[in-house]
């Protein structure tokens, strides 16, 4: 799959995020994609024609009654054209228009008059993006088999910061070249219950300091997403995240590592497949102070007791899921990784190196995948691509096993 040579209308509608537009052109170009623009009146306000032109080698299409264009019916031409139509940033407004059929301009024109599959990357106020009226309207958008990706948690024009920022151009650009188009579904994961962790756990020492990792999230909480593309019914425990979970995925917060095991255990059993990418302690406090542990000039001394494995113990049920387990290694990647494959039991076991500039706080990775008579090596790349390849690659071991 890929974009190679594929014919992609890039909507751009009103909105600060608009700025980033021309690079997501700039990038698509780079994987080989022919793209040609269509500004609403909004985005005019905020970037010119000329700048996608410049970055296109294209005309720029502007207005739906524009006489030139119309004499030979150009809205009907670029909705035949397009192999896919991509709307980045898409507003509020325009989601609105889109979920209620309105061709008032050339873009939700086109998106009326086409065949090709849609993919939306929403980018607005946190407020708005939660509001029940576009929660409905993307719900019904996605029964039409629209796609979204994003948006993604972080800070906003306005000063705030919450769910509503546009997906960087790179991570657009890596999930349309994992799915060339539309997003089929797996059939190995079709209606599938599948059970993710994810997100680092944080083991309490007194009431304000915990000892954790640098784990985001982002790898498990890409998996979940593309999972439930796939068809399967996800259900995600995480650990403490700023991440926003993906539409459709039910979600379970988590603090400690013990807390992960209960939620995970309470469910295991009624999973198809189990994907543990969470980076969860080895090892709390024996005995957390109830009280702030003041500063003094002596050493202080912290006892450690071991976890609960929730990876072993998930494999170790007699009618358990497809069990696939990460390891986040420094040194010898793959012997580490193929030697707990085998000691804990795992159907499937993705391995990549952390340290510094990897694994962690990055949207890059690189995973080696390991089964018991196979290893595939997934990346570099982005991490929303890496996580859509990971999920086709348990899909076919799932057929292979049957």
């Amino acid at each position: 799959m890929s974009l190679f040579a594929k014919r992609i209308v890039l909507g751009v509608s009103g909105g600060i995020a608009a700025y980033k537009a021309p690079d997501l052109v700039r990038r698509l170009r780079d994987a080989s994609a022919e793209v040609r623009v269509v500004l609403t009146q909004g985005a005019q306000a905020f970037i010119t024609p000329l700048t996608f032109q410049a970055v296109s080698h294209q005309p720029v299409h502007t207005d739906l009654l524009d006489p030139e264009a119309e004499a030979g019916m150009g809205h009907l031409e670029l909705a035949r054209w397009a192999d896919q139509i991509v709307i980045a940033p898409a507003s509020a407004d325009l989601l609105a228009k889109l979920a209620h059929g309105h061709a008032n301009d050339l873009l939700t024109t086109l998106c009326l008059a086409t065949e090709a599959p849609i993919t939306l990357c929403p980018a607005m106020n946190h407020i708005m993006w939660q509001a029940p009226a576009t929660e409905a309207n993307i719900h019904t958008l996605e029964t039409r088999g629209v796609r979204l990706l994003g948006p993604i948690e972080g800070p906003l024009a306005e000063g705030e910061s919450g769910p509503g920022r546009l997906m960087e151009p790179l991570d657009i650009v890596a999930a349309l070249n994992g799915a060339a188009g539309a997003v089929p579904s797996i059939a190995a994961l079709s209606d599938k219950r599948v059970l993710i962790t994810a997100g680092p756990t944080r083991e309490p020492i007194d009431p304000v300091r915990f000892l954790a990792n640098r784990s985001s999230g982002r790898m498990g909480f890409a998996i979940a997403e593309a999972a439930a593309r796939a068809g399967a019914q996800v259900t995600l425990v995480t650990g403490p995240s700023q991440l926003t979970a993906p539409r459709g995925v039910t979600r379970v917060d988590v603090e400690t590592a013990e807390q992960m095991h209960r939620e995970v255990l309470a469910r295991a059993a009624q999973a198809d497949l189990f994907i543990a990418a969470a980076a969860v302690a080895d090892y709390r406090v024996a005995a957390p102070a109830d009280q702030k542990v003041k500063k003094t000039e002596t050493a202080q001394h912290l006892e450690l007791v071991p976890n609960p494995d929730i990876l072993r113990d998930v494999a170790a049920l007699s009618d358990g899921p497809f069990t696939v387990g990460f390891a986040a290694e420094t040194q010898a990647i793959v012997d580490n990784a193929r030697r707990k494959l085998t000691d804990k039991g795992l159907d499937l076991i993705a391995a990549n190196a952390v340290g510094e500039q990897q694994g962690f706080d990055v949207s890059d990775n690189t995973l080696q995948v390991l089964w018991s008579d196979g290893q595939a090596t997934l990346g570099p790349a982005p991490k929303t691509q890496i996580a859509s390849e990971l999920i086709e690659l348990i899909g076919a071991r799932l057929d292979a096993t049957g």
